[in-house]
């Protein structure tokens, strides 16, 4: 509560994006329940400020709550609703952040090769953004998934990348998924010792703290570990604390790896344990994949995906037509400005000043709307779409404008009376 009153009160929009991303601490996880609450919180506190920002942010902390629970189909929902306003607000450390969140479902699911596109999608915005903690988010989770995916190199690559972030910006909130992604390369390269070293590193990073999903996930590598050096017992012994790290808890469904392990060891040796396991592999399989949910999730990428394609065709469409608005500008202003010292110089005819002052008030009109279309993203990225700030900046440069105009308008006036004195002499 007391951090939600802070995010309420700031106005800086990368502070309050700081105060957001420190919700997120890894004890954070491991109630889903308590993420929901404060994704509500947050959501009404974003109609009473009436801030796109904490909307989004309240929009992606829902989906990561439903995510938790194991309701892919809501967690989803919310979080196209999340980037949808992020890309509203123009904050790339907000648009990294949403969709850091939403590419944790494809990964969770085991669809690797859409979370890497999104992840990466995540990094690049949060790496255009302020927030040092933000830009860690995406490295960190795609070194998981390369590493699921199999992408040795790139998993090591990017983890040590994270490890660096991490270390520069003193923020070892994140070191235990990073040195755990560490362990479990090693691991997959056959570099058994060096691999050991990093699960031990993991291990006393998750000492004395409530660790729920990530143990699963620190036991669930080791089992992995020790039956890819044939290593039985050991195997077991974490498949099992695997199992153990997420019973009577929301996240059981993260038992399936684990009891895939447990249900192959047993499978000659203990008729029992087998059927024991098996029946732990089904229930979990079944929270987690249902042809239904399957084809629920499929229809709601295909929708963003379509929704994506088409506010990028938009902005092209924007910009082309932008420039083109531009170039329209540049050219009439140039004929009047060459029409006007035609008039200025021509020595063959009287000239009318209220000719003069028309066309420089023309000429004054066209360059402030040359200017608003080259400045207008810009105004835009800065004013946070605020009508009242988008109306201020535009009137500073009206204010700049006409002081100018009136000095080249008195200039070519002058200019023109002189001209026209000369001519009548002759």
């Amino acid at each position: 509560d007391s951090i939600l009153q802070k995010i309420a009160v700031e106005k800086d929009e990368d502070k309050k994006i700081e105060l957001l991303a420190g919700l997120h601490t890894n004890e954070f996880n491991n109630s889903p329940n308590l993420v929901i609450e404060i994704g509500l919180k947050l959501l009404k506190q974003s109609q009473i400020d009436k801030s796109i920002l904490e909307e989004s942010a309240a929009y992606s902390m829902l989906g990561h709550g439903y995510r938790l629970f194991g309701n892919n189909i809501k967690g989803l929902d919310y979080h196209h609703k999340a980037i949808a306003l992020a890309e509203k607000t123009g904050n790339f450390s907000l648009l990294g952040m949403a969709e850091n969140q939403l590419a944790h479902i494809y990964k969770d699911r085991g669809e690797y090769e859409k979370a890497i596109k999104i992840y990466l999608s995540s990094s690049n915005h949060a790496e255009k953004g302020k927030s040092e903690v933000v830009k860690i988010w995406p490295l960190s989770n795609l070194g998981t998934v390369y590493l699921l995916n199999n992408n040795l190199d790139s998993a090591l690559i990017i983890s040590q990348k994270a490890y660096e972030y991490i270390i520069r910006i003193k923020n070892n909130r994140l070191l235990f998924l990073t040195f755990l992604n560490l362990a479990a390369v090693q691991s997959k390269m056959g570099n058994a010792p060096l691999a050991i070293t990093y699960f031990d590193m993991a291990k006393k990073e998750a000492e004395g703290k409530s660790y729920t999903r990530y143990l699963n996930l620190l036991y669930t590598f080791m089992a992995e570990h020790y039956k890819s050096v044939h290593q039985t017992v050991s195997c077991a012994l974490y498949a099992k604390k695997a199992i153990a790290a997420v019973s009577n808890t929301p996240f059981f469904y993260l038992s399936n790896k684990p009891a895939q392990l447990l249900t192959d060891i047993y499978e000659k040796t203990n008729c029992d344990s087998t059927l024991k396991y098996a029946k732990v592999l089904k229930t979990a399989n079944d929270s987690l994949n249902s042809s239904k949910v399957n084809q629920q999730i499929q229809l709601m990428t295909f929708e963003e995906d379509l929704r994506q394609q088409e506010l990028a065709v938009e902005k092209i469409k924007e910009n082309e037509e932008r420039q083109q608005n531009i170039q329209f500008a540049l050219i009439a202003l140039g004929i009047i400005v060459l029409l006007t010292l035609y008039l200025l110089l021509s020595r063959s005819f009287i000239t009318n000043t209220k000719l003069i002052e028309f066309f420089g008030v023309v000429a004054l009109l066209i360059v402030f709307e040359f200017l608003n279309l080259l400045l207008h993203p810009f105004l835009e990225r800065i004013t946070n779409h605020s009508p009242v700030l988008m109306l201020l900046a535009l009137v500073c440069i009206a204010a700049l404008l006409v002081p100018l105009h009136h000095k080249v308008e008195k200039w070519a006036t002058a200019k023109l009376v002189e001209k026209n004195k000369q001519i009548r002499l002759a």
